[in-house]
């Protein structure tokens, strides 16, 4: 009985620890230039973030290390992977060409300033007793899922856009946006269902519809505009909520 309930408890850790097994292999894969490799990884990372808390709550066997390990897992999937990602889009925007890297390149260092925010952003996360339910800042999913997208517009050539995220201007101009939004303190809405009901979900459904389409219509190139949508989204919740119109 007793080994048992060890084991019971230590599900939802072994999940995490895929996340970061996984998240280790999509880092490799993005500084070995596999980046359809690296996607795989990154989604199965994601996928076993949440079914890490999910387990956990159907078995009911929260403890603080599952947290402990799930802040480091994201610390690597969702924390140094996008930094990697930027890094290595920076690389080839500053080389011309298509290559990999066989030294450092100091002017795509920037890049990491993504990952250390993320570290802010996850300490932040652990301490914040009003991340329940929605959150305040973007979550480092949706960074990581962000930049998971330039790279597949870069290696599909997506609508002629590679050109766009490989060039140095604008990855430096997305680095401190990316920064910002993980640490302002701004409200975005969860995506987790408490019911199915459309008066306490609207929101939700809208923006679910709208990734479906989007997948549908941008395929691979879908990743990057569905983050942009989701903080467009959370923009207008938050007028919305304070428009005295739609109060009570």
């Amino acid at each position: 009985m007793g080994n048992e309930l060890v084991m019971k408890k230590n599900i939802p850790n072994f999940i995490t620890l895929l996340n970061l097994f996984f998240g280790c292999c999509a880092l490799a894969s993005v500084l070995y230039g596999q980046f359809v490799q690296a996607f795989f990884f990154s989604l199965a990372s994601g996928v076993a973030d949440y079914l890490d808390g999910m387990c956990a709550r159907l078995l009911k066997v929260k403890s603080p290390l599952g947290q402990q390990l799930d802040s480091l897992a994201d610390m690597v999937s969702f924390g140094v992977v996008p930094g990697a990602i930027v890094y290595m889009l920076l690389v080839k925007g500053l080389s011309g060409h298509d290559v990999l890297p066989i030294e450092l390149t100091l002017a795509a260092s920037p890049a990491f300033l993504i990952t250390l925010f993320a570290a802010i952003r996850l300490g932040v996360f652990n301490i914040d007793t009003r991340q329940t339910e929605n959150f305040i800042g973007m979550p480092t999913p949706s960074t990581a899922m962000f930049t998971v997208g330039l790279m597949l517009i870069y290696h599909y050539k997506s609508f002629g856009l590679d050109k766009l995220v490989t060039n140095p201007v604008f990855l430096y101009l997305i680095i401190p946006v990316l920064c910002w939004l993980m640490v302002a303190n701004f409200p975005m809405f969860g995506l987790k269902l408490k019911n199915l009901t459309w008066a306490d979900n609207k929101i939700r459904f809208t923006f679910a519809a709208v990734s479906l389409a989007m997948i549908i219509w941008l395929w691979e190139a879908s990743l990057s505009f569905i983050i942009i949508a989701y903080v467009l989204f959370s923009i207008f919740e938050n007028i919305s909520n304070r428009n005295p119109a739609n109060a009570g």
